[in-house]
């Protein structure tokens, strides 16, 4: 199967397009426990997906310590950085809005660059961006 195919083939999944545009919000690698939090979904779910996403070539993975990083391949070629730069302009839909919204909170709670919390209970942050979304709406 060739490269776009792969690509196609692989982001034709909510769950995987949501996880790329998690990885498009950030220059930085993102921690799978911080992916999980973000979008409220089941570990092994997480996991699942940036497997696919990684065997498609669209993702690289670095271990630090106990937590596992990802990455999206910018350097693949160059069919996928032109599809990466149209991706970002159209995931605009609010789901998408609110999934980034959800990993800058969580990103925040990082120190010194690296995630050190594991995962945090959705609840808690699912309650702090409700409550701020709930502000902005005033």
């Amino acid at each position: 199967m060739n490269k776009p195919a792969k690509i196609f083939k692989a982001l034709g999944d909510e769950t995987r397009l949501r996880l790329a545009n998690l990885l498009l919000q950030t220059d930085r690698e993102i921690c799978v426990c911080e992916m999980v939090d973000a979008l409220e979904l089941p570990q092994y779910q997480i996991s699942k997906h940036l497997t696919i996403l990684k065997n498609a070539g669209i993702l690289q993975a670095s271990r630090k310590g106990t937590w596992v990083y990802y990455r999206l391949d910018d350097e693949s070629s160059p069919f996928w950085r032109d599809f990466l730069k149209v991706l970002g302009r159209h995931l605009k839909q609010q789901a998408f809005v609110d999934d980034a919204a959800k990993l800058r909170q969580r990103l925040a709670l990082r120190q010194n660059g690296q995630c050190v919390v594991g995962f945090v209970a959705a609840t808690a942050i699912k309650n702090k961006f409700r409550t701020k979304k709930a502000a902005k709406n005033l």
